[in-house]
């Protein structure tokens, strides 16, 4: 068996340069690498490109990164729920790429499944189309346009899964799976961090998402805040 265990976070992100393009599992704040991307922050790189469904919020998950000057390219499909992207979106500071959401979470399966390319009907006629490829197909009796879209390739995959075996394997909780099983099979080297690391064979095979032929490091974080990012309470009626 290939141990792909590190000790800790500074192990587990090194190599990870200023100027590269990472690709970030979650959805709103499930299920996204809190110790990594605290680690980032630490770190101090630069100039990085982010690729994730959205962005954080102020003051948690990529939010931290933004606070700090650390992303200078953002690609996602949401960004609403946080003020500094905004600025500095509006201010010409942050490069930003909107992609329909089933589109990025398709470029970065197209990215681990080895396929340059993908062709998708999302977009056509709009702003996202501007400057692409496109071509027309026929498909279940039905012409129509469809865009060219380029597979993700990022420098690192980084990856939040709920347990994980030192040969890599690792399985998702619940809504956390959203897009952390997509961002680890596209990168180039993906990082995984897990709220339990077991040894080899305690995890079941039949309920393993993520094998580990994916997974090049994977450690195990030491706290989780697990922050929900709208809280809506209902007042009892008296």
């Amino acid at each position: 068996m290939i141990d792909k265990s590190v000790s800790n976070l500074e192990e587990a992100l090194e190599g990870i340069q200023d100027g590269m393009t990472l690709a970030v599992g979650g959805f709103g704040l499930c299920g996204i690498p809190e110790n990594l991307i605290r680690g980032l922050l630490d770190k101090k790189v630069t100039g990085l490109t982010c690729i994730s469904n959205n962005a954080g919020v102020d003051d948690f998950g990529l939010g931290l990164l933004l606070e700090h000057r650390q992303i200078k390219k953002m690609i996602a499909s949401y960004v609403g729920e946080n003020a500094a992207f905004e600025r500095q979106m509006l201010s010409g500071e942050l490069e930003v790429e909107l992609i329909p959401q089933g589109t990025l979470a398709t470029r970065l399966m197209a990215g681990g499944y080895g396929l340059p390319v993908i062709y998708t009907p999302a977009g056509v006629g709009t702003e996202v189309a501007e400057g692409k490829e496109s071509r027309r197909f026929t498909f279940h009796g039905v012409e129509k346009e469809y865009l060219m879209e380029y597979a993700f390739e990022p420098d690192f995959a980084l990856v939040k899964a709920w347990k994980g075996d030192r040969a890599g394997n690792v399985v998702y909780r619940g809504t956390a799976r959203n897009f952390n099983h997509a961002v680890a099979i596209c990168g180039k080297k993906t990082i995984v961090e897990v709220e339990e690391l077991v040894e080899p064979g305690e995890l079941d095979p039949n309920f393993i998402h993520t094998p580990g032929v994916f997974v090049s490091r994977i450690f195990q974080g030491e706290f989780y805040e697990k922050r929900i990012e709208q809280r809506t309470v209902k007042t009892r009626a008296s």
